[in-house]
């Protein structure tokens, strides 16, 4: 199974910038797709994006299309997600996740970060 590990969160003014890394560890895969999700106080976890190990296409939810960008580093086995023009409703605990190319089913997730965005 892998491990995944982000870090990057904080707090940050509307408008400011931050960058989140998931760091992925034990049973690395370049079959996996690797997917950033968020989850505010009170709602439900939305998907913000993702990245194909292998190909490196990514996909973004409309929300954060042109704001946010996924990428990786292979030989550091992270992934990022590099969030610009944050708004106060980008506020929530980030996550990164791992599933098999090709399922839906996420089989790893991380422990989650917090961004906070103030206005």
């Amino acid at each position: 199974q892998v491990q995944l590990v982000e870090s990057g969160g904080g707090l940050v003014q509307a408008g400011g910038s931050l960058r989140l890394s998931c760091a992925a560890s034990g049973r690395t895969s370049s079959s996996y797709y690797m997917g950033w999700f968020r989850q505010a106080p009170g709602k439900e976890r939305e998907f913000v994006g993702g990245i194909s190990w292998s190909s490196g296409s990514t996909n973004y939810a409309d929300s954060v299309k042109g704001r946010f960008t996924i990428s990786k580093d292979n030989a550091k086995n992270t992934v990022y997600l590099q969030m610009n023009s944050l708004k106060p409703e980008d506020t929530a605990v980030y996550y990164c996740a791992a599933r098999y190319m090709g399922t839906t089913r996420y089989i790893s997730w991380g422990q989650g970060t917090q961004v906070t965005v103030s206005s």
